[in-house]
């Protein structure tokens, strides 16, 4: 059998023991150790590392099978290993960096089946070589993905159609809804970071915490100054505060990329501070490049806030507002009359206007149970104090009316709800009973108002979902 050395620079890293072809040998050995450097093969007592995958500065990843499962499955091996000398308190931020990854990709990983999952996380102490002292690494095991990352799926087809990019931003945005929920920002979305197996199905690779080391030991939140170039927004490259925001505009910048074929270095007009990718895919539709355009605006609160504001813009029958002045990337705005030798004075972007906040399902269903308790009380009262029945109707619509206009400029909400509800109970009982109404057959009727108008809503909002999903 074949095993890999892991060490960086090991001369002939390739190792064969022929004693390992014997399952029952395979599975008992304790370790072996590299014929040219002397590292340890096994890693874990478990992993066998079969073949280099890549490599850089940070390390490497490699393929290796798991001896102690029944199908010697393969999973995928990422070491870390900076090039440079660290001394011990780098050494220590680099731990617990490559830790935290290890334990977002556990919690997240068994949550969301486009996230792999992670099997293992441990360090390893080499021996001394040549002299030198002991060298200490670290490993994350985690699933393998058979299949291709989309940056190599580019290079093999060329550019992708309008469907397929389409396909690839509603499957990031979902998986990056739940990556925000969770309090994660990936940091690095880009082709090579996205891989499709060979049944179609897509995941987000690589949470990045190892490539925080070298900037040093950064707040909560902020950017490390590590990034892939031309997917990275300006708040990322300057070192500022990363938001959801940040990854929306990396998603956009990766979806371009497959969408015209060319790296976003190309597409980005850095004397304009504007993108200019619809001359390499002019037969985009007129919602997607919309969208696109407000997922790429420099500012990050000027874009979507969210996955889920994209996947609403994605679906609504009208183009998604555009923020701030233009939808292209605008350069800072300097104070004129500025004097050799001193800084320039950049003005702040324009503040984008505020947005009423929209209402949540639980609002929404509240409010429709509040208006179904208050119209039968209405018609109840209408119908035994006027003679008319025209006229009882006309005047329930117009409170309908007006109870439905309170609701939606948010007037009343909230706890204010099952109060007037409460009162206008109690102040419609002195009519109602007058008409031999007892109190129990008029609380029935009212709650059985408010329950039908919330299946109503219910079922009405369902089947706009749907619609909404294929028009």
């Amino acid at each position: 059998m074949e095993i890999h050395c892991t060490r960086p620079g090991c001369f002939r890293p390739q190792n064969s023991f022929s004693d390992l072809d014997d399952l029952s040998t395979l599975k008992t050995t304790q370790q072996k150790y590299c014929t040219s450097c002397g590292m340890p093969l096994i890693l874990a007592g478990r992993y066998l590392p079969v073949r280099l995958l890549g490599q850089g500065g940070f390390g490497a990843a490699f393929l290796a099978r798991d001896r102690y499962t029944p199908t010697m499955r393969y999973c995928f091996v990422k070491q870390f290993q900076p090039i440079g000398n660290l001394n011990e308190e780098q050494l220590e931020i680099a731990q617990s960096l490559f830790e935290r990854e290890a334990t977002v990709l556990e919690d997240l990983g068994n949550q969301n089946k486009k996230i792999p999952d992670l099997y293992a996380f441990f360090p390893l102490i080499a021996p001394a070589r040549q002299g030198k002292k002991e060298e200490q690494y670290f490993y994350l095991v985690q699933q393998f993905i058979d299949g291709q990352t989309l940056e190599e799926e580019l290079a093999t087809k060329g550019q992708f159609s309008e469907a397929e990019v389409r396909e690839v931003l509603l499957e990031m945005l979902d998986v990056l809804a739940f990556v925000h929920q969770n309090n994660t920002i990936h940091r690095d979305i880009k082709p090579s970071n996205i891989m499709r197996d060979k049944n179609g199905r897509l995941y987000l690779l690589d949470f990045g915490a190892v490539k925080q080391v070298t900037a040093g030991n950064t707040p909560s939140g902020r950017s490390t100054g590590i990034y892939s170039m031309g997917f990275a927004p300006p708040e990322q490259m300057s070192g500022s505060q990363v938001y959801p925001s940040t990854d929306m505009y990396a998603l956009a910048a990766t979806c371009l990329n497959l969408l015209t074929g060319r790296k976003p270095e190309e597409l980005y007009d850095s004397f304009n501070y504007c993108w200019n990718w619809k001359t390499y895919a002019p037969q985009t539709s007129a919602r997607l490049a919309s969208v696109f355009d407000r997922m790429l605006l420099q500012t990050p609160k000027d874009r979507f806030q969210s996955a889920e504001e994209v996947l609403n813009a994605l679906n609504s029958k009208s183009l998604p507002p555009q923020q701030g002045v233009n939808t292209q990337l605008q350069p800072p705005l300097v104070q004129s009359g500025t004097q050799k030798g001193q800084s320039p004075v950049i003005s702040p972007p324009p503040t984008p206007p505020v947005k009423r906040r929209s209402f949540s399902l639980l609002e929404l269903l509240g409010n429709a149970a509040f208006t179904g308790f208050e119209g039968v009380l209405f018609y109840i009262v209408l119908t035994n104090l006027l003679p008319s029945p025209g006229v009882s109707i006309g005047l329930l619509g117009m409170c309908l009316g007006g109870i439905i206009f309170a609701l939606s400029r948010r007037f009343i909400e909230g706890k204010d709800l099952p109060i007037l509800a409460g009162l206008t109970f109690l102040l419609m009982l002195v009519p109602l009973l007058r008409g031999g109404w007892a109190i129990a057959a008029i609380a029935i009727f009212a709650a059985l108002g408010g329950v039908a108008a919330v299946a109503v809503t219910a079922l009405f909002r369902l089947i706009y979902k749907i619609l909404a999903r294929f028009l």
